[in-house]
């Protein structure tokens, strides 16, 4: 969650005076008041709405809510022009491979809205951006830069300019050891032996993304009246979102926006683009999802003030909507709209009696058990990216038809998402010693989905070997009173000899072992580590 502070004078002068009742819709719009004064108001935004963390964005959102601008908000963009292009060279692919730009005109600047750029860049950065790994983002004055523009990869001893705020040249090793930003984003690019930069049509260096801006090409100011817009990172489509998120906030104060060329090995492509997506969704759905009984002429009303364009059926979705995935997000927003105060809750008319399964006790008294080892429970997605199934090899991966994030295979096992959490966490203090149970995802002819789900456990400790993971195995298995034999095997993941499957009852439940150096570096991780995976069936069975 992120909190956002707009000057009061500029907020009312929008939206009108906050009494008592504006106050009241601002919490039922979902963002809920911090505080007010005579000079600010401060809001809470949920992570879902990045589109809410700048002013412009917030109001345009809040005056369909309370009725003065429903509907879907438009905007022009006009074509590139001559030489508004950028060319993303094949060198970037493996460390950041995707860019969305844009060229905003127009602008009149003075210090308060250089600092709302500022800070929804940051905000952006700190939230979809993940800190600026998954989204890094870069603002440019177009005067100072000519284009076109490319974006490629160097050595990091060839790329030299002066960092933002600074006031010597360094090279792109040196901006990471020296530059006070450098340091606290060297993470990002510390395993690269190349560094991403974007080059002037004069060789000008404007940025080396994620980490800073040039001094020279990259700082606006209150004459800044044209830039150039960046956004880089992994994931194409959470970039043109981004893009979109940041050029409307600029077309709000005022400006206009220009659409860029984008000119990849293999396609071409222009952002930004806002066009809407286009939704169905069932009435009869939303009206059972909410327990309520709305009626076609009553989504027409409700759902302008979201935002939303709507006709037979049809939900018109603004393009800086990162947050709408499934009809259950139409359901959140038309429930907002409906007002919560307006719900009566109602107690079932049945009578029931809770208890815990069988299943969930054991899990329970698994993790109680690992817990008191010292080990750290942790929880991840059910699925996993395109990109890991490729890491993994995997066959047959079980892919989502409609998936509208990076996050699109069911996941088979328990091993790819705690591979992906070592990674991320490979700066962070050794050692680490982490479990998980959760579901995972097969084939299965047999189930009526063509889908079978069942609960695996998965132990991981590093740096650790294969004595200290079987000490844990022993002392588990101990504890809950079930038995297991060890079968010497091979798996691609885990190094040959150090590797056995687990038995249960004489079946195979799982496997344990010492992960081997191939995965360890294909995966980005420097220290070693042992696991086990099983599957909790046959425990389940036995218990």
């Amino acid at each position: 969650m992120a909190n956002v502070k707009f000057p009061r004078k500029e907020f009312e002068e929008q939206v009108g005076k906050i009494d008592e009742k504006l106050q009241s819709q601002i919490s039922l719009f979902g963002t809920p008041l911090e505080s007010l004064s005579e000079e600010e108001i401060e809001i809470e935004i949920f992570p879902n709405r990045p589109d809410l963390l700048s002013m412009q964005g917030y109001i345009r959102a809040f005056k369909a809510f309370i009725g003065k601008s429903p509907g879907l908000q438009k905007y022009k963009i006009h074509a590139p022009e001559k030489n508004y292009k950028v060319t993303i060279d094949s060198s970037v692919k493996t460390i950041r491979p995707h860019t969305a730009c844009a060229i905003v005109k127009n602008l009149s600047l003075d210090s308060e809205k250089i600092k709302e750029i500022i800070e929804l860049q940051e905000k952006l950065h700190g939230t979809v951006g993940r800190n600026r790994k998954k989204v890094a983002i870069g603002i440019y004055p177009l005067e100072k830069i000519k284009l076109p523009i490319k974006y490629k990869a160097e050595s990091p001893e060839k790329i030299k300019f002066i960092p933002l705020e600074s006031d010597k040249e360094l090279s792109g090793s040196q901006i990471l050891s020296r530059n006070p930003t450098g340091r606290d984003y060297a993470h990002l690019l510390e395993d690269f032996d190349k560094f991403p930069v974007f080059r002037d049509a004069n060789s000008k260096v404007l940025s080396m993304p994620p980490i800073i801006n040039s001094h020279e090409t990259g700082k606006i100011t209150e004459q800044t009246s044209s830039v150039f817009i960046e956004c880089t990172g992994s994931d194409l489509q959470t970039l043109k979102r981004t893009i979109n998120i940041i050029t409307t906030t600029l077309a709000d104060m005022g400006a206009e926006i220009y659409a860029m060329t984008l000119q990849y090995s293999n396609q071409k492509i222009t952002t930004p683009d806002l066009t809407p997506e286009q939704m169905k969704i069932s009435i009869e759905n939303i009206n059972s999802l909410l327990g309520l009984n709305l009626k076609e002429s009553d989504l027409a009303l409700l759902l302008p003030k979201m935002g939303y364009d709507y006709s037979k059926g049809k939900v018109t979705i603004p393009a800086w909507r990162s947050d709408i995935l499934h009809e259950v997000d139409i359901a959140e927003d038309v429930a907002i709209a409906y007002g919560y105060d307006k719900f009566t809750p109602q107690i079932p008319d049945i009578s029931t009696t809770a208890s815990q399964s069988k299943e969930a006790k054991i899990k329970s008294k698994l993790s109680e058990i690992l817990i008191g080892l010292g080990l750290q429970e942790i929880s991840s997605y059910h699925l996993i990216k395109q990109e890991e199934v490729k890491l993994s090899k995997l066959q047959e991966p079980i892919e989502l038809e409609d998936s509208k994030t990076d996050y699109k295979i069911l996941r088979p096992n328990l091993l790819i998402p705690t591979l992906r959490i070592f990674s991320e966490n490979k700066d962070s203090e050794f050692p680490q010693r982490i479990f998980e149970i959760g579901s995972v995802f097969k084939r299965s002819p047999s189930s009526e989905t063509g889908i079978k789900e069942q609960n695996n456990l998965i132990i991981s400790i590093s740096p650790g070997n294969f004595t200290q993971i079987k000490q844990i195995l022993d002392y588990l298995t101990k504890s809950i009173n079930v038995s297991y034999e060890l079968k010497e095997t091979t798996k691609k993941q885990l190094i040959e000899g150090r590797t056995a499957e687990i038995l249960f009852n004489g079946k195979p439940s799982g496997f344990i072992g010492e992960v081997n150096p191939q995965t360890l570096r294909a995966w980005n991780i420097r220290m070693p580590i042992s696991l086990l995976e099983i599957s909790l069936e046959e425990i389940f069975n036995s218990l």
